[in-house]
């Protein structure tokens, strides 16, 4: 294929939060519409989106360049005197040549939000002088250094700033950076630049400064700036751009802006041609777990679960349980996990896990019994990081598991909200600070919060954005387009009235994109050494150090995330617990032991009597109307049925039918009924309906003589909805169409 002789080096994702307005997907459609062979990052500041552009880049055959426009602060970064945000910092634009250059870059990035925050973040010429190797920079924008002093008219002051970047960034590695976006002062910059250039034999490169895709997005990215600031539309002071200039353009466009400066155009594809970063994503990189000398993480996780093990067998026949006839089937099944862990090299993982739930048990911290696939985990329940018998209620390991899908194990653990600082600050002494971060989460613009933003900036009356806010169903993450098909009221004003109309369509350009950045509620990064080295971070609302990369792009370069959930309802637990011991205490003229919530038992016939009525506000996730509706109607009568309402009531479920179908079946409204006999054995327990993602698992392993692990991936296609993983899995799933008729 014909390359084009121009790439972008310059460019705004929507991670540029409230500032960038192009979606990546679209971004590199019309990139190999224009038949660039490579393209560039660099969002303001901040690396937020760089694996998530690396991977689309690479999936759409375009070479990714990773960059970022950093700030430099006018001094010292360290230096945060009271001037104006204009005047805190200059703009300058870096690319990543290589591993060295993104390394570099992750520790400026980092550097600039943790040491020279101020207004935003940035970083100084100390740090580009330690940080500069395998970097290669332009001059930047309008607001960058360099084109300030061109446009006051400094020459001589421009001169030298030139001559110290093309110092620190020797052996060619500093460009000249000259843009087309019809402003006055840019041709002014850009005369500059050019004798500039002949005079300290500095190359030129042509740059777009992209903020969004097409010429017509301007409108909305206006809006979106309007957001941002806080202003309205209508406001004369409000930030804006002077142009419309600020797009995706074509290299033929490109080439008609440049057409005195070829060489500028030129440049793009030798810069291009010299960036060559390669990440890795296949390696995992877990913190080290110190075992006790003579031991190996293999050995000393088996010596502890074989322990914890007895432990449970033990319980289990102080409440009447016949262990012998079970003691087989539980050490069978715990030494086929140890094997899967071993293999896997996850041993360091369970001990990690087990250590830090471990303390928070010697710190009286209440931990949750356990939530997810970990359930599944004979090894999980033995070391008592789960209150979960995993063979009671016929748990599969290979679900949490698997050696046919190499992932990290993933273990969500609860912890009461007033301890969960506790155990993050135990885990920072133990791995030490550099190698802790929380982790980062992105606020978007949805459907409802989206029409009160650009309502409120058209300037439009509160009472009539809230009345088209309050048509949006109330379903989650429900999208503008879905909610005018569901809502005829809705479809109605838009078609009728203009400027709902207008809203709406501004609304629907900017709908999902990125709002602000806060802390994950639970997600915690365990590195083997300092974090700084794999990923780049970011300082939260709170001071806390957070990744630059959110929870998914964190696990894709093979760090370690554990979720650390602050929860409430272990909270409230354990203060009726306590309040419990000191009434008992005052009755009895002592103090009586403290309740034990696990020794309750399931089979209480009050507990499900008062379930029936829908009185359960305060009951963890049994309080929500919805929840309250169904339990009157389902009428539970033991556990088993309230672990099947907490699976049945999420979207899908509700929306096909399953859950009046489940309950109909329950009180023998409509027959139970089976497509093949080979079901029932699976199915009669929910009464025919399929319920639980293991019930999935083992339907593929009975009808299609799948393995576990294979049923394993099948489940997780169906779960994920992706088209390619489903077509891929229907070449497995072939004999199960055949019996099923």
């Amino acid at each position: 294929m014909q390359h084009s002789d121009f790439v972008h080096l310059h460019l705004h994702t929507k991670y540029s939060l409230l500032d960038g307005a192009i979606r990546l997907k679209q971004l590199f459609a019309l990139a190999k519409q224009y038949k660039m062979p490579a393209l560039a990052v660099t969002d303001h500041g901040n690396m937020f989106g760089v694996i998530e552009f690396y991977t689309k880049a690479i999936e759409s055959g375009i070479k990714p360049i990773i960059g970022c426009e950093v700030y430099v602060a006018p001094g010292s970064r360290f230096n945060k005197e009271s001037r104006g945000i204009s005047d805190a910092s200059n703009h300058l634009t870096i690319l990543a040549k290589d591993t060295k250059g993104y390394k570099n870059l992750l520790r400026l990035t980092s550097a600039a939000y943790l040491e020279g925050f101020y207004y935003r973040p940035r970083v100084d010429k100390d740090l580009l002088k330690k940080y500069n190797e395998g970097l290669i920079v332009l001059s930047g924008c309008l607001h960058g250094e360099l084109p300030r002093l061109i446009g006051a008219g400094n020459i001589e002051g421009a001169h030298q700033m030139a001559d110290e970047y093309k110092e620190i960034f020797d052996d060619n590695r500093f460009y000249l950076e000259m843009q087309d976006n019809k402003i006055d002062l840019q041709k002014t910059v850009n005369e500059g630049l050019v004798e500039i250039g002949k005079k300290l034999d500095l190359p030129l490169v042509a740059t777009n400064d992209c903020h969004y895709l097409r010429r017509e997005d301007s409108r909305a990215h206006e809006v979106l700036l309007c957001v941002q600031t806080g202003k309205t539309i209508s406001a004369t002071d409000r930030m804006r751009f002077a142009t419309d200039e600020f797009y995706f353009k074509s290299p033929q466009e490109m080439k008609s802006s440049f057409s005195l400066y070829p060489d500028a155009l030129k440049n793009t594809i030798e810069i291009a041609e010299r960036c060559n970063l390669e990440l890795n994503f296949g390696q995992f990189h877990l913190p080290d777990f110190k075992v006790p000398q003579g031991e190996t993480l293999d050995s000393y996780l088996e010596k502890l679960t074989r322990e914890g093990l007895k432990e449970r067998l033990t319980s289990i026949a102080g409440k009447g349980g016949d262990i012998s006839s079970i003691s087989g089937t539980y050490t069978k099944r715990l030494d086929e996990e140890l094997d899967v862990i071993r293999s896997m090299g996850f041993s360091g993982y369970f001990l990690i896990v087990y250590d830090f739930v471990n303390y928070a048990k010697k710190r009286n911290i209440p931990v949750g019994p356990g939530r997810g696939s970990a359930a599944g985990s004979l090894v999980a329940y033995s070391l008592k990081i789960t209150d979960i018998d995993p063979l009671s209620y016929d748990l599969l390991f290979e679900r949490f598991l698997n050696p046919g899908r190499i992932s990290m194990p993933d273990i969500d653990i609860d912890f009461c909200v007033d301890g969960r600082d506790e155990i993050i600050e135990y885990v920072t002494n133990k791995y030490g600070k550099e190698n802790v971060a929380q982790i980062i989460t992105f606020g978007k613009m949805q459907a409802k919060g989206v029409v009160r933003d650009v309502g409120r900036v058209l300037d439009m009356p509160y009472k009539d954005v809230d009345k088209i806010a309050k048509l949006i169903p109330n379903t989650p993450n429900i999208s503008l387009k879905d909610a005018i098909k569901q809502e005829p009221r809705l479809m109605e004003l838009e078609q009728k009235d203009e400027k709902i109309r207008n809203l709406i369509s501004l609304a629907k350009s900017l709908e999902g994109l990125p709002r602000h950045a806060s802390t994950h509620a639970a997600g915690v990064v365990i590195s083997n050494n300092p974090l700084v080295e794999h990923l780049p971070l970011y300082k939260g609302s709170n001071g806390e150090v957070v990744t630059q990369f959110a929870m998914k792009e964190v696990e894709k370069i093979g760090l370690i995330k554990f979720d650390f959930l602050g929860l409430k309802t272990l909270t409230l637990i354990e203060n009726t617990q306590k309040l419990i011991a000191k009434r008992e205490g005052e009755k009895h003229g002592n103090l009586s032991q403290k309740l034990d919530g696990s020794q309750i038992s399931l089979d209480d016939a009050l507990t499900y009597k008062l379930l029936t009525t829908g009185d359960t506000s305060g009951i963890f996730q049994l309080e929500g109307s919805g929840m309250r509706d169904l339990l009157v109607k389902l009428k539970p009568e033991n556990i088993d049925d309230v672990i099947a309402l907490l699976a049945l009531y999420r979207p899908g479920p509700l929306g096909s039918g399953m859950v009046d179908d489940f309950i109909k079946r329950k009180h023998g409204l409509i027959p139970v009924k089976y497509e093949v006999p080979q079901l029932e054995d699976i199915l009669k327990d929910t009464y025919g309906v399929i319920v639980y993602q293991e019930q999935v698992m083992k339907i593929a392993s009975t009808l299609a003589d799948f393995t576990l692990g294979d049923a394993d991936l099948l489940r997780r296609a169906m779960g994920k909805k992706k088209p390619e993983e489903m077509a891929e899995q229907k070449k497995n799933s072939y004999w199960v169409l055949i019996r099923m008729g």
